[in-house]
């Protein structure tokens, strides 16, 4: 059976119009005659959504009770049954009620696709699941419903439903999205332009990105190599010298004339071992393109222009930006350079030519490795070591007899040498055994013949091969000291960079393994560790792909103790770079250790705040427990005087007093041991589904009458939290309010919906206090202002935040406007929960808060 097609219709934000598309979309369908029906449609009794059903097909809902509640979803099977042609599925992302055919409605809709049947859906950007944290960093909301990135790329069509962050608002504001008790609470939170603003560009950057691949994908279908300049790509070929910066920067400016592009920097690293250039340069040039928003990226390549040009057509380029060659006028001898190279071969990828301060400065200590002087050298020697000498003499013998043996060994000796300046060693012994045969062959008597008449000649010929042999050794040992040259600069630039950024704490175990296995172009970098010498390897920190588990699967292992060993996979490496690798497995040893020492120093740091709270409970119990017992053994013992008789007015306020002490201690208390709790990490939440003005209320017990105004709809969805908890909180944070409210002014505790959580706000009229303040009224054994002693300990916010964050919730404060203080407190819906209108069927009228469509 063919797989039905999915078209999704992906949100920025709540509220911009996905159902509305999806319904209009429907119509052209159903208008076109095509067999279309609602599978599941929320409409929140939007009047012009609620219009484009008209004349569609509405398949029944499926009821289920749970926890004396009726829930509908979508009836899977009906539709099966059904089998039309196209089915509107709303809220992808939505979690089904307990005892549905599947967990959730993405479920749902792969049944209907394998069926054949096409669907029409529609999710908002932050549920994607990979987005989650950063939804989260934005509105500080965690999204409970998610669906996997992987079902909407699978889409066959994705359709952005876009609207600027001021049209929501108006749209908000004229009552289109939530009922007005509603708008000015999700105005001033979830709804705020910044929130919508974030949340409008991650999802044009996600769709961009899907469109990208969706883009390379047919590309490579069809064999397409040319770049297509749909999206400004540009490439920055770095060498890891000084210049590397300037290029970067001048692709950032690039990259800002033109929205949405984007910077890739490319290294091409050699395939023989350690990556030329210097190590520590290349690693503030990553910093640096990271920093403005590009990606780096080393290629393995031994001819870079070719390296070059196949990344850059790789992803897509558009443009590459290298810097002036940096070699000197003479140099050009050995070949037309880089930059001209990939300017002839780019084709339609435009190449920008950047000058620097380095430009035509030569390049130092050449960076390659190894005692070659490169392949271009090695074959422009031989070139040089066996065509120059047959050119040579074909020259002479048109000078016959020409001007003597002496002249021509001359010049057959610069041609040895000139063999030994370019190519080395062995081009240059060819040049000289080469060169004697023709001297001896054509040009000593008798010519013609390889014999030799006269002993001078001999001698000569002798002399012209050792000066010969002599002078290419040299030219080759002055190489090769070159080289090593160049090898021991790269690796103590390493070596020092390393040591550098480890001790100034700069990298994490992960990073440096990461540098080694980038360094050395392996697959994966390991740290294995054992507690014996018998004892099993444990990774204590791995990078890459299938690292090992052992050192004897590895390619190449350098152990730093018979405790701790560095292992990698990829290749072998030469023995040579072993006094770096076993370098950097003593730092990973370092990192290793002090990160361990770090988190006992942390563990030290939790054992001094115990400290601390346990010096302050001690002035707490010197001073603030024993205010209302001394006033209770006060009264006690005045009750019991023999010698006074009390009035029952007199034996009443007393007796009165007794009772407050008693009722303060025990507050006192209840709040030290929860600290204790809390401190300890021994609160464990039982998680219920609650209605919020059923706790709440609760919480009123020990503040006076008529000192609080409670507005909780109870239309609120339910919340998933520990009752208990709840209450202790808001009793703490309510009796707060009241005791610094003034005494012709009530606390309002007010709640409301938004999104998938509920907010409750207890607001005050007192003193308020500044904002770098806000987050110390909340520490332990902390009072704020001039709060007289005896009137608490100081626990009352530290409790109630810790009550909060353990079920789930936050506790913020913020200004009153005209005054006072707002705590705010923030508590996470029950997964699927619905409004109290709704939990009989969802009565019309009653909308379903924090799903606009």
């Amino acid at each position: 059976m063919t797989r039905g097609t999915l078209r999704i219709f992906l949100g920025a934000a709540p509220g911009v119009g996905k159902t509305y598309a999806m319904l209009a979309e429907a119509q052209r369908r159903h208008e076109r005659g095509s067999d279309v029906v609602v599978g599941y449609v929320e409409h929140h009794t939007r009047p012009r959504t609620e219009a484009l059903m008209a004349g569609l097909e509405e398949m029944p809902r499926k009821r289920s009770e749970h926890r004396g509640q009726v829930l509908e979803e979508m009836d899977v099977d009906a539709i099966l049954r059904r089998a039309p042609q196209s089915v509107l599925v709303d809220e992808l992302a939505h979690t089904n009620a307990p005892g549905s055919r599947n967990p959730k409605r993405w479920q749902d809709v792969e049944e209907l696709l394998r069926a054949g049947i096409d669907v029409v859906s529609t999710v908002n950007i932050q549920h994607l699941e990979s987005l989650g944290d950063v939804v989260e960093s934005i509105t500080g909301v965690r999204q409970q419903e998610t669906v996997p990135d992987e079902v909407v790329r699978r889409a066959d069509q994705i359709e952005l439903v876009d609207m600027s962050p001021q049209a929501l608002r108006r749209r908000m504001a004229h009552g289109n999205v939530y009922p007005p008790d509603r708008i000015d609470a999700a105005l001033s939170n979830w709804f705020r332009p910044g929130n919508l603003t974030a949340l409008r560009e991650l999802a044009l950057l996600w769709t961009a990105d899907r469109v990208d691949e969706y883009l390379q994908q047919y590309r490579a279908d069809h064999r397409i190599s040319a770049a297509w300049q749909a999206r400004e790509r540009i490439v920055v070929g770095l060498t890891g010298g000084p210049e590397g910066r300037t290029l970067i920067r001048r692709a950032a400016r690039m990259a800002a004339k033109a929205s949405g592009s984007e910077i890739l920097a490319v290294h091409i690293v050699r395939s023989d071992g350690l990556v030329s250039g210097s190590a520590k340069e290349l690693a503030v040039q990553r910093t640096l393109v990271e920093d403005l928003g590009g990606s780096f990226h080393s290629v393995v390549g031994d001819d870079v222009p070719n390296a070059l040009m196949d990344f850059a057509r790789g992803v897509n380029a558009t443009q590459i930006v290298l810097g002036s060659s940096r070699r000197k006028t003479w140099q050009y001898a050995f070949g037309p350079g880089v930059g001209a190279t990939v300017a002839r071969e780019s084709d339609d990828i435009d190449v920008h030519i950047v000058t620097h301060e380095q430009a035509a400065k030569g390049r130092g200590l050449p960076a390659a490795r190894g005692a070659s002087l490169g392949r271009s050298r090695t074959v422009a020697g031989w070139l040089t070591g066996v065509a120059g000498p047959a050119l040579l003499t074909v020259l002479l013998d048109q000078f016959h007899p020409g001007p003597g043996q002496a002249t021509d060994m001359l010049l057959f000796l610069t041609m040895t040498v000139a063999a030994a300046l370019v190519g080395g060693l062995l081009p240059a012994l060819a040049s000289a055994l080469l060169g004697s045969l023709l001297l001896n062959f054509f040009f000593t008597p008798p010519t013609h013949s390889f014999t030799i008449a006269q002993p001078e000649n001999i001698v000569a010929i002798l002399i012209f091969v050792v000066v010969g042999a002599a002078v290419s050794s040299v030219v080759d040992l002055a190489a090769r000291r070159t080289q090593q040259a160049a090898r021991l600069r790269a690796e103590a630039e390493i070596l020092s960079h390393l040591a550098g950024s480890v001790l100034r704490g700069e990298n994490t175990l992960e990073a440096l393994l990461e540098r080694v296995r980038e360094t050395f172009q392996m697959e994966s970098a390991v740290l294995l560790e054992r507690s014996g010498g018998r004892s099993p390897w444990t990774r204590a920190a791995s990078v890459g792909t299938d690292p090992c588990a052992r050192p004897e699967d590895a390619d190449v292992e350098v152990a730093v103790s018979d405790r701790l060993t560095l292992a990698l996979t990829g290749r072998v490496l030469p023995a040579a770079d072993r006094r770096v690798l076993s370098a950097f497995a003593a730092q990973a040893a370092v990192v290793l250790d002090r990160e361990r020492l770090a988190g006992e120093a942390a563990r030290a740091r939790e054992l001094a705040e115990g400290n601390r709270i346990r010096t302050a409970l001690l002035a707490a119990v010197s001073h603030d427990l024993r205010t209302p017992l001394a006033g209770i053994k006060a009264a006690v013992s005045s009750l019991r005087s023999e010698d006074v008789a009390w009035s029952p007015q007199d034996e009443a306020e007393l007796l009165a007093g007794i009772e407050d002490g008693a009722d303060r201690l025990d507050h006192l208390v209840g709040n030290l041991l929860d600290m204790s709790r809390l401190q300890t990490g021994t609160v464990t939440p039982l998680i219920r589904v609650v209605d919020v003005d059923e706790v709440v209320p609760m919480a009123l017990g020990g503040v006076p009458e008529n000192s609080v105004t409670l507005d909780i709809p109870e239309t609120l969805p339910m919340v998933a939290v520990d009752p208990g908890l709840l209450e202790r909180a808001a009793a703490n944070i309510v009796e707060n309010a009241v005791k610094y409210s003034p005494p012709d002014q009530k606390v309002l505790v007010a709640a409301s919906a938004l999104g998938d959580r509920v907010e409750v706000r207890v607001v005050d009229r007192g003193p308020g206090v500044p904002d770098a303040a806000k987050e110390h009224i909340f520490e332990p054994f902390q009072r704020y202002g001039d709060a007289p002693r005896g009137t608490g300990v100081g626990l009352g916010l530290a409790v109630a935040r810790g009550f909060l964050e353990a079920v789930g919730g936050t506790l913020q404060a913020e200004d009153t406007p005209g005054g006072g203080l707002t705590m705010v407190l923030t508590l996470p819906a029950a997964p699927g929960a619905s409004p109290a209108g709704d939990r009989s069927g969802r009565v019309s009228g009653a909308p379903a808060v924090g799903r606009p469509g």
